[in-house]
């Protein structure tokens, strides 16, 4: 099918395309053009306007933009193909004739449309008959109204193999096949593949019965039997209960995937009709999509069971690559053994509203299920957790959202993991002995007594002062072998810049990810993100004084670089040693102000001598570096 830019140009130009949004949008003249409240994000002040004689929407709030076909495809949830067809409908155009082998598709596939459309209206027709008063009673016993079973457009499918084939016979038994109403084995007689069933049709963004699903009445395996994939239903790429979701989504702002059809009809009997299911597999890449494309935070509310919880887990292994900046997935927590379906019956919409309040973002709920895997006990099994919880962030594909995620990760190992401080005694103030033979001689402070210097007692809450943080990025540019074997020490520098922060987190995620990773390799890794001119800036002050930032020139260059390496393994020791020894300082003054003992002195001054310590080599590496 070839659609050529002066067609589409004719389609658009016969839509009037105030009068198209205006179906589902309320629109108000302003002059040559319309305006309304925008449709794709909440807003009480109207900044969605519309112009006709150019025809196109533009919305100032959100930046919404495009024309009548981007339209049927963004609000509508429409394909292109199917959004040309409907507005070239409307205008009365003929969309232009594919090749003949695409055209014989599209012509069998209307015809197989017409046959589950004359299934549904039999099996829809059959629950209203005699026969069907057992589905009807079971349907009133799950609190389905009249008006919600005409809704979705329950029928019924009676125990025998043949009564939907007889039903149907002006269509080819071939087709019947195709379209899934009949099962073909061998050289059998083709029989019904519903029998005995409860029938929900699955309708396709545009609300056309495309499959269906069926629910045993009584006792049987399998319970639930859904069609198989044909040339209109493809399991994987549909989500029950589009058709009214998506509408409904743009009134609430969100989309509840819930696991089954019946989930899915309760929600709508109890008054919450943006819900999805997907139909029989776990939630796949195109279903994500399309949610996506509805709101950027779906909310995904699975049975309360193991297996439940199971198949939430396995839709945020499958959404992690898909991640990107504002798109994400929220978890709703079930009391345990309950579904959707129960709570919507038991407590109505206010009762299910809840629950969804206290949403779980994927962050948390991947943090949750590894740390509830297993026991913590020893080193190896916290290790065990570490290496499972970056293994999640490394699956991600964006490079932001994934250090965050490393990040978030790391934050919360470090509290989890984190030493518990020993309870002090309430502080006492120090009052001295009294001088022998009494008297009342007034008494200074204790001799013995050295307050914390300024930098002690300002460590947490500046971090690394830039020049050193400079030096040190510097220095990893050149050499980023060293970030692979300094990583534990490198995420827990203290860097004040929120800049060099997030440059020094993404030169870690890449050096995990890439062994052998050189200066050349790690640039090309940081050109497309924001952080790049950073980072060639540092690269090119190469008169910082370490060796680790200098060119290698020379003769001598593998001489070099063992000790500028060298020299740079010790920098990074100091810079994430000297913080932590000042913290413990300034703890160490605090007990001595209150304790005034001995005990407490000693290991005042051992503290205050490493710090000195580690100034000193941080000067010798300065020093020799500028010989």
């Amino acid at each position: 099918m070839t659609l050529t830019p002066q067609w589409l140009d004719e389609l658009r130009s016969r839509i009037t395309l105030s009068t198209l949004i205006g179906r589902t949008v309320k629109v108000t003249r302003a002059g040559r053009e319309y305006k309304a409240c925008c449709p794709f994000h909440n807003e009480k002040t109207p900044s969605f306007t519309i112009n006709d004689e150019k025809g196109f929407y533009h919305c100032f709030g959100c930046s919404a933009h495009g024309d009548a076909i981007r339209w049927m495809t963004d609000q509508r949830g429409l394909s292109f193909m199917d959004a040309v067809k409907e507005l070239a409908a409307e205008a009365g155009m003929e969309v232009p004739a594919a090749d003949p082998r695409a055209a014989k598709k599209a012509e069998e596939a209307a015809s197989l449309r017409d046959v589950v459309q004359a299934a549904a209206d039999w099996f829809t027709q059959q629950l209203g008959s005699s026969n069907g008063a057992p589905a009807r009673e079971y349907l009133a016993k799950r609190g389905i109204s009249e008006g919600t079973r005409k809704a979705f457009g329950f029928g019924l499918a009676p125990e025998s193999r043949s009564a939907l084939k007889e039903a149907l016979k002006k269509f080819p038994t071939a087709m019947l096949v195709e379209s899934g109403m009949l099962i073909a084995v061998d050289d059998k007689e083709p029989y019904d593949r519903f029998r005995g069933r409860l029938m929900i049709p699955i309708r396709d963004a545009r609300g056309r019965v495309i499959a269906f699903g069926g629910r045993i009445l009584g006792d049987g395996e399998p319970k639930y039997l859904n069609s198989p994939d044909t040339p209109l239903f493809d399991k994987g790429r549909v989500l029950y209960n589009l058709d009214k979701a998506s509408p409904a989504s743009r009134q609430t702002n969100r989309i509840i995937v819930v696991e089954g059809y019946m989930d899915v009809i309760a929600l709508a009997e109890a008054g919450i009709a943006d819900a999805v299911a997907p139909l029989g597999t776990a939630l796949t890449e195109a279903q994500l999509g399309l949610i996506w494309r509805m709101v950027p935070v779906p909310v995904l509310c699975f049975d309360g069971d193991a297996a439940g919880q199971k198949a939430a887990m396995r839709a945020a292994m499958r959404a992690l690559p898909l991640l990107r900046p504002g798109f994400s997935l929220a978890f709703a927590t079930l009391p345990a053994g309950q579904d959707p379906d129960d709570i919507a019956r038991a407590r109505g919409a206010a009762g299910f509203n809840a629950i969804l309040e206290e949403t779980q973002p994927l962050v948390e709920r991947l943090w949750a299920h590894e740390v509830a895997a297993g026991p913590l006990a020893t080193p190896e099994e916290r290790a065990a957790l570490k290496t499972r919880l970056l293994a999640h962030a490394d699956a991600i594909e964006d490079a932001d959202v994934r250090h965050h995620y490393r990040e978030a990760f790391r934050e919360r190992l470090d509290t989890l993991f984190a030493r518990k401080q020993p309870e002090r005694a309430q502080r006492q103030p120090w009052t001295p002995n009294p001088p022998r033979g009494g008297g009342n001689r007034r008494f200074g402070p204790d001799p013995r007594l050295q307050p914390p210097a300024d930098e002690t007692r300002s460590i947490g809450q500046a971090g690394i002062s830039a020049p050193y943080v400079a030096a040190l990025i510097g220095g990893l540019l050149r050499f980023p072998e060293a970030l692979r074997r300094n990583e534990e020490a490198l995420t827990r520098l203290p860097v004040s810049d929120s800049g060099d922060a997030e440059l020094l987190g993404l030169m870690l995620d890449s050096a995990m990810r890439q062994e052998g990773l050189d200066c050349e390799g790690l640039l090309a890794i940081l050109e497309p993100m924001k952080v790049y001119n950073r980072a060639t800036t540092l690269l090119r002050a190469d008169g910082m004084h370490f060796s680790f930032n200098r060119r290698l020139e020379g003769e001598e260059v593998d001489a070099a670089r063992e000790t500028a390496l060298r020299d740079l393994d010790e920098y990074i020791g100091v810079l994430v040693t000297q913080p932590e020894i000042r913290t413990r300082l300034a703890e160490a003054t605090a007990d001595f102000q209150r304790t005034m003992d001995d005990e407490g002195l000693a290991r005042q001054q051992k503290l205050r001598a490493m710090d000195e310590e580690l100034t000193r080599r941080l000067a010798a590496l300065s020093e020799s570096s500028s010989q």
